[in-house]
């Protein structure tokens, strides 16, 4: 029988020592949670948001625990300044080791609406931030990441994407083109080291609260575990994907959604 101390020790799951990871969308919810999750794994955070004093905040948060962060606003649809944060990214913390394209609620908000009441001037923020800015922000980090053989690129999609939800459509057109995206990517990209895929979401509760209590009791009737999502539920899912331990797993979009739907 071979004794303890003969054993080969278990290494450390999910070590994200050394790397730069960074984060779309992450001021706030789930965003803020999956950088305070990869910073607890060891890599170094680049917050991302529109609004400069919500990542600011953040950042500060993690390097008050002692992690490598920094936070750089600006808008993943706009060309320079993805390029200026990337930039900066690399300067302050090193080269995006992982790309986790979180933002998904343009500015203006969600309005749930039929497709046929909606116009033109409502698709466009959902599919510029849903899909256009994903293969913007992917185009500008990727680069690096072919020099180096290595990369993680995760892209935050929704249910409405994979199986489709009604008033959504536009905003369900966008998450399954980032989708379509992210297979293709993952084929180009896949012997240069870098894996790339997607998390498809159920409902996730709002931590604001403010849910009306009958339409919350209708949408836990469709889960099976009896409850919505949380930001952990996602930061979880996106630790694993961007460590070592997923190098064998890309093109997939994969459901984190209490049983909502299935694959």
């Amino acid at each position: 029988m071979t004794s303890a101390a003969a054993r080969p020790k278990t290494p450390a799951l999910f070590s994200l020592t050394g790397r730069t990871a960074l984060v779309t969308g992450a001021g706030q919810g789930i965003g803020a949670c999956i950088a305070e999750v990869l910073a607890g794994l060891g890599a170094a955070v680049a917050v991302n948001d529109l609004y400069e004093e919500r990542a600011a905040e953040v950042a500060r948060r993690l390097t008050g625990e002692g992690a490598r962060a920094v936070a750089v606003a600006g808008d993943v649809t706009e060309q320079a300044a993805v390029a200026a944060l990337v930039e900066r990214v690399r300067g302050e913390l090193g080269s995006v080791d992982i790309l986790v394209n979180n933002a998904g609620i343009p500015a203006s908000g969600m309005k749930l609406t039929r497709f046929a009441d909606s116009s033109p001037v409502d698709w466009r923020p959902m599919v510029d931030l849903n899909l256009y800015g994903v293969m913007l922000t992917s185009h500008t980090v990727l680069p690096d990441m072919l020099a180096r053989e290595h990369g993680r690129i995760i892209t935050i999609v929704s249910d409405a994407g994979r199986v489709g939800e009604r008033d959504q459509v536009a905003y369900a057109a966008a998450k399954a083109g980032a989708a379509g995206f992210s297979r293709a990517l993952a084929k180009e990209v896949g012997r240069k080291g870098i894996t790339c895929n997607c998390l498809a979401l159920g409902a996730i509760e709002n931590p604001r609260g403010g849910r009306d209590p009958d339409l919350l009791a209708r949408q836990l009737a469709l889960y099976p575990v009896g409850r919505l999502g949380t930001p952990m539920d996602v930061a979880a899912a996106v630790a694993w994907l961007a460590s070592d331990e997923a190098s064998w797993v890309t093109g997939q979009t994969i459901p984190v959604n209490g049983g909502y739907s299935t694959s």
